[in-house]
């Protein structure tokens, strides 16, 4: 009697036992299956649906030292500010503060977005910048006029706009971070160098030159070496140039060495002399960059600048798979990717955050157009 108990007793057991099992897999499937629904119900008709109102990592604790990252926001391409933002977030659990700089009739549009962009709680500071800082330093060409903006030259001015900072990563409004900030945060800068930045002849830009505009991959393609000022600095026209669009900055050393008064120097020497190359193909902020940081920078890591992707023809240039491996995209060129002619806009996509005041409006191609 005692052994059929206990035998009684062990499938009593075995059968409760089989029952939790079955119940916590009947829940589980359900849970499955109600995500599923819920991943199948469509969003509201856009001009296209940007993935990170659904899809976007959810938020963690951000402990550890502080990573500045500094970045403009022109009015016109606050869209491009707040998706490269956006892309930095949720690519990195470290502690980002974003110092974003603006002019001040863009300050009130960029605050309504970041509260509705599910990015109210991120730490950021909003910088108005003084374009009267530029008086006498830039050239008012017509036919330049969208290089000569303002804010383009906020880099220049890192060390004020963070007076109490000592490294910081300034990024273009046109770039996509798809790996971890805090590994470009960790480029390590050479004893004396006030900045890392990537070379334009590295294994991952050099087949971005951008066609029918010069030699924009060196010295040559930035600055007039007819130009005695030029002449005068013994540089060699065919050394590597580099793009500031993506720049690790030792501020410290950046202010022990007046790298701001020496730009100012440069930009104010070009309005009397002319000095940058007639093929300039892009920015005006690069030539006084060059000047100064000639063999005194550092380097980045060529996959956390792979650029030229708003050139014509990057699609033929880069391989989805190697678009996909790299840590940062940049589309500096004429295409940028709310524009209709980009390349590589759907990568774009994924990160971009509707306007809340209907302004900005990225443009894409009809289903019929493509």
């Amino acid at each position: 009697m005692t052994m059929r108990r206990i035998n009684v007793v062990i499938l009593v057991l075995l059968a409760v036992a089989f029952l939790i099992i079955l119940q916590r897999n009947l829940l589980n499937l359900n849970d499955f299956l109600r995500h599923e629904n819920a991943e199948a119900v469509p969003g509201a008709l856009l001009p296209f649906e940007p993935d990170f109102a659904v899809k976007h990592k959810p938020d963690v604790a951000r402990t550890g030292v502080e990573i500045p990252v500094v970045i403009t926001a022109a009015e016109e391409r606050l869209g491009a500010a707040l998706a490269a933002m956006n892309s930095v977030y949720r690519n990195s659990k470290s502690n980002i503060v974003f110092n974003i700089v603006t002019l001040n009739d863009s300050v009130d549009h960029l605050k309504a977005w970041m509260s509705k962009a599910d990015l109210a709680d991120v730490k950021h500071k909003v910088i108005v910048f003084e374009p009267k800082m530029l008086e006498g330093k830039i050239l008012n060409d017509p036919q330049k006029k969208e290089e000569v903006k303002p804010l383009t030259f906020a880099r220049y001015y890192m060390p004020m706009l963070l007076p109490s900072v000592d490294k910081a990563i300034y990024l273009d409004d046109d770039v996509i971070v798809q790996g971890d900030i805090q590994e470009l945060f960790e480029t390590s800068l050479k004893a004396g160098h006030a900045a890392a930045f990537s070379d334009d002849c590295d294994s991952a830009s050099s087949k971005g030159i951008v066609r029918g505009a010069g030699n924009q991959n060196n010295y040559m393609g930035f600055l007039d070496f007819k130009k005695d000022s030029i002449k005068k600095l013994n540089m060699r026209a065919t050394t590597c140039s580099f793009n500031p669009g993506v720049i690790v900055a030792n501020l410290t050393e950046w202010r022990l060495q007046n790298i701001t008064t020496q730009l100012e120097q440069w930009m104010e020497r070009n309005v009397k002399e002319d000095l940058y190359s007639k093929n300039l193909a892009e920015s005006v902020t690069t030539p006084p960059l060059l000047i100064v940081f000639y063999k005194r920078h550092s380097s980045i890591d060529p996959m956390w600048h792979v650029r030229h992707l708003g050139a014509t023809g990057a699609a033929n240039r880069y391989s989805l798979q190697f678009v996909s491996a790299a840590k940062l995209l940049h589309w500096n060129g004429h295409y940028k990717p709310w524009g209709r002619l980009s390349s590589f806009s759907d990568v774009w996509d994924k990160w971009y955050i509707p306007d809340p005041l209907d302004k900005f409006h990225p443009i894409r191609r009809h289903s019929d157009d493509k």
